[in-house]
């Protein structure tokens, strides 16, 4: 594939993965390595090195909360569960999805002049 595709699509992909994470914690309160694992899933490939700063900022920005847990596997493990202000977040987050969504088809949809 073109690497000018390709970089269109890590920056789409990077543009839309704190509200990935958000969604991903709306659930269930999960560990980072349980967040890379089902974005990988979901092909939206990240590293450690990219999730942990995101969720730094989604902290100090009053959307994610943590807690440390024992583990049977190892040492303790950093848990992320959402705020309140992180649900409402998300619920502002899905509406926006939904308006660009609704905008993107809008322009497919439509037929050019030749």
């Amino acid at each position: 594939m073109d690497s000018n595709v390709d970089n269109i699509k890590a920056q789409m992909r990077k543009g839309v993965l704190e509200y990935c994470i958000l969604s991903i914690l709306k659930n269930n309160d999960a560990y980072a390595s349980s967040i890379i694992a089902e974005l990988k899933d979901a092909r939206m490939i990240v590293v450690e090195g990219t999730l942990y700063p995101l969720l730094t900022r989604l902290k100090n920005q009053g959307l994610l909360n943590y807690r440390w847990e024992e583990s049977t596997q190892g040492p303790p493990r950093k848990y992320y569960s959402l705020t309140s202000k992180g649900e409402e977040a998300l619920i502002e987050m899905d509406i926006a999805w939904m308006e660009v969504v609704r905008s993107i088809e809008f322009v497919k949809s439509k037929k050019l002049p030749l």
